[in-house]
């Protein structure tokens, strides 16, 4: 009987926490009980980056601040923000275990990924592209043959060169830098010949070098990839919050505003311009709200 009965309290107990599990999911109602949110930030991407001291800019930072004003109005308190630096290595692990709530940096929306985190409504079309010195002599990705190319952990740009068919018998060396400052200092520094990413993270890294005008990003297009706000999975009413927020945004027409704040105009440290103008598809993409991962876009493509 007794071990009946312990048994029963240990299936209690057990129960108890699996609720306490479940609820812990619905980040909202963790938000309005706390009154804090965890937002994952990059430091040095092209949508978002650091200046340091613990101040956080960039297009994707200022939108996810706008985000959590909005969700803060919704709930009917105010939140404080808690930054937290993350890498394209990490970012999945932390959010996996609660160490922050969301991100908006320069996550792209994939299938595989989608297996791991939810994503919310599109928010920048990205291309992959490759950065070199303008004195390379590299033109196309042929002549990446012989070379060293950075890239940053955690990312598949380099995988992209690879299945590329017009790289096909090209041979090169890959180094790996552990943030996307990181890989551009290997290339600033010589240690590598061409920087593979994001466009706007080659942009955004180049406008903040020392000499701009050394360096060019070729027109050779690796891939064509939805950027997008990354959450847990499951968590239905943070996702519908944040899409909520951006729709709002596209709407009112602020965040076309803040988009050229941020590349259109001169921005810290260096008060420089990144000079990448609002593209069409970015701009479909919001006309068009959707969180189709890479393998869909491009199949629609």
């Amino acid at each position: 009987m007794r071990k009946a009965l312990m048994a029963f309290a240990a299936m209690a107990i057990l129960g108890l926490t699996g609720t306490a599990m479940g609820q812990q999911k619905d980040t909202l109602e963790k938000i309005k009980d706390s009154g804090s949110i965890t937002l994952g930030v990059r430091e040095s991407s092209g949508l978002a980056y650091a200046l340091g001291n613990g101040k956080y800019v960039g297009f994707h930072t200022e939108m996810a601040e706008r985000i959590i004003d909005d969700i803060s109005k919704k709930i009917g308190k105010p939140i404080k923000i808690n930054y937290l630096p993350i890498t394209s290595q990490n970012r999945i692990p932390l959010l996996q275990n609660g160490t922050y709530d969301f991100e908006c940096g320069s996550t792209t929306n994939n299938a595989a990924r989608g297996k791991e985190a939810a994503f919310a409504y599109t928010t920048y079309i990205e291309e992959v592209r490759i950065a070199t010195k303008k004195d390379s002599g590299i033109k196309s990705i042929a002549d990446l043959n012989g070379k060293t190319v950075a890239t940053t952990t955690g990312t598949t740009s380099v995988q992209l060169i690879r299945k590329n068919k017009r790289a096909q018998n090209i041979d090169f060396k890959e180094v790996n830098g552990k943030d996307h400052a990181d890989s551009f200092l290997l290339l600033e520094s010589g240690r590598a010949d061409a920087f593979v990413m994001d466009r706007s993270i080659l942009a955004g890294n180049i406008s903040k070098s020392k000499n701009p005008s050394d360096y060019v990003i070729l027109n050779d297009v690796l891939s064509v990839e939805p950027i997008a706000c990354m959450l847990r999975l499951d968590d239905k009413n943070l996702e519908q919050a944040i899409d909520d927020s951006i729709v709002r945004q596209v709407k009112d027409g602020s965040l076309e505003t803040l988009y050229n704040k941020w590349f259109m105009q001169p921005v810290p440290p260096s008060n420089t311009v990144v000079g990448l103008p609002l593209s069409d598809t970015t701009k479909y993409a919001w006309e068009h709200p959707n969180n189709k991962p890479m393998e869909e876009y491009k199949e629609n493509k």
